[in-house]
């Protein structure tokens, strides 16, 4: 598992004009070349009278599946640009699909490589990216007295508290960096007067919007 990467956020739609043709990005997470494939040929078959439905992804933790379709453009002026683009950016498990409606006037191939390029951009720009960082999920159980305190001093903290669970006592579920679980076990101790008992949980991803 990596310790990060960055994705998209879900499923995101932009359209753009470009000399009165229409090109309309379709943006989704793929963790599976099966599902890259299952959502191009959803917007193949939603977009069924569109000109073209060009493609491209990245897939796997070392980018093992990158694939880019033309769909009846020149070769290399529309799916190559978009996994350029995916690829400056970094994203992992992505799949794009930009429908093009053909609005008469012919760009070119400079033109074309623009046009799938900035679609695909600002397809992403308006879908979101996100952060995903591995993080150990640490458990911490107090007596209902700490409550406030341990809550507070949690939501002003460096961590990020998954759920609260209230039972015969309290129990918070909080992300914590691989690196800074003994730092934040000893941290508890010290907040509690060692009347808490944290242990460490599953590797989860936790997901943060990367902001520009």
């Amino acid at each position: 598992m990596l310790p990060c990467y960055y994705t998209v956020k879900g499923y995101g739609e932009h359209e753009i004009a470009i000399q009165k043709s229409r090109f309309i990005a379709h943006v989704s997470r793929a963790e599976t070349e099966e599902e890259a494939q299952e959502f191009i040929q959803g917007i193949k078959k939603k977009h069924w009278d569109a000109t073209h439905n060009c493609s491209a992804y990245f897939i796997g933790e070392n980018d093992q599946i990158q694939k880019a379709n033309d769909d009846g453009e020149p070769s290399g002026t529309a799916g190559v640009p978009i996994l350029e683009v995916l690829k400056k950016k970094q994203l992992k498990d992505t799949v794009v699909v930009i429908t093009r409606y053909f609005g008469g006037i012919k760009l070119g191939a400079g033109g074309l490589i623009r046009a799938y390029g900035k679609a695909t951009s600002e397809g992403l720009a308006a879908t979101g990216i996100v952060e995903r960082k591995l993080m150990r999920v640490m458990h911490t159980t107090i007596d209902y007295t700490w409550l406030g305190k341990i809550e507070n001093e949690l939501r002003s903290s460096i961590y990020t508290i998954k759920e609260i669970h209230y039972l015969d006592k309290v129990e918070f579920e909080t992300f914590v960096e691989e690196h800074q679980t003994e730092a934040f076990t000893e941290w508890m101790i010290e907040l509690t007067n060692a009347q808490s008992d944290t242990t460490q949980g599953q590797l989860l991803y936790l997901e943060e919007e990367k902001s520009d």
